[in-house]
């Protein structure tokens, strides 16, 4: 078990598989899962002679339930500490959902910075900001984010089964086969994790307004995102991100879900290596 122990005192649990030497895939997670969400990607990326790293976030799955530091400048501080224990450079960050958050404060604030970054991918991922206001017409209004909360306090293991059961992965939709194996591996990876951090994150997530992270961020950055997203609507998402951000490529995907990397992964993961090695 490889962990790394952050400033505050949070032990974050990491994966690094692969040759020491070969460029870094780096990939963060979405809430409330853990790095297990990556393994389709991991194990591909792997066999094309890649070294893949993944860490769980604090609060989530192997990492520690401290009960400090869920919001996006400790998340991205704990990437920054695996980074740096395992000296990753020229490392391309992949995040999906609240982990391209993660992957865009990160690299604005450390990554680039540091000159440890070669290339960034948001996938279905939050910024600039999910909450609607007058910079996201297009959001989500507050009532939603505070019925999570109330959701998850009440019964979150109930709460994760619908969730994954239904919009996360387009299940809700006449053209998706639910996938019972999806859904409860989805359920295993959220309850592994702190029903504390998982209510913090909401409001991580939501609220966050990563504009300045977008528009600091100098390195190719691949967008990707599913224009059938019931969890991330992707016009205050994918196509925000792709007018901020000085070097993006936009892809939008027709009826693809929020999680499209666990459903559409025959098509998602040959994408995101001619990204790498374009």
């Amino acid at each position: 078990m490889a962990y790394v122990t952050t400033t505050d005192g949070a032990e974050i649990y990491f994966k690094d598989w692969g040759p020491k030497d070969a460029q870094p895939i780096v990939f963060h997670h979405g809430w409330p899962l853990s790095s297990d969400d990556w393994d389709t990607q991991m194990l591909f990326f792997l066999d094309k002679g890649y070294r893949v790293v993944a860490h769980d976030r604090r609060g989530h799955g192997r990492s520690s339930q401290i009960d400090k530091g869920h919001d996006m400048d400790h998340y991205a501080a704990d990437a920054a500490a695996v980074a740096e224990h395992l000296d990753l450079r020229n490392a391309v960050h992949i995040g999906h959902s609240t982990g391209g958050g993660q992957v865009a404060r990160y690299v604005a604030r450390y990554g680039e910075p540091q000159g440890r970054v070669a290339k960034a991918v948001l996938v279905a991922a939050v910024p600039p900001i999910m909450l609607v206001g007058d910079a996201n017409p297009e959001g989500t209004p507050m009532e939603v984010f505070d019925g999570l909360r109330k959701t998850l306090a009440e019964n979150r293991a109930a709460f994760f089964q619908d969730l994954a059961a239904g919009p996360f992965y387009g299940f809700n939709r006449p053209h998706e086969a639910k996938s019972d194996a999806v859904v409860q591996n989805w359920w295993r990876q959220g309850m592994m994790g702190s029903a504390l951090a998982h209510y913090l994150g909401i409001k991580a997530f939501s609220e966050t307004d990563q504009t300045e992270d977008l528009k600091a961020i100098s390195v190719p950055t691949l967008v990707m995102q599913g224009d059938d997203d019931q969890i991330v609507p992707y016009k205050g998402a994918a196509l925000l991100q792709a007018k901020l951000l000085q070097n993006a490529t936009l892809k939008i995907y027709e009826g693809y879900p929020h999680g499209m990397l666990t459903t559409h992964a025959d098509v998602i993961n040959p994408d995101l290596l001619a990204f790498i090695q374009g």
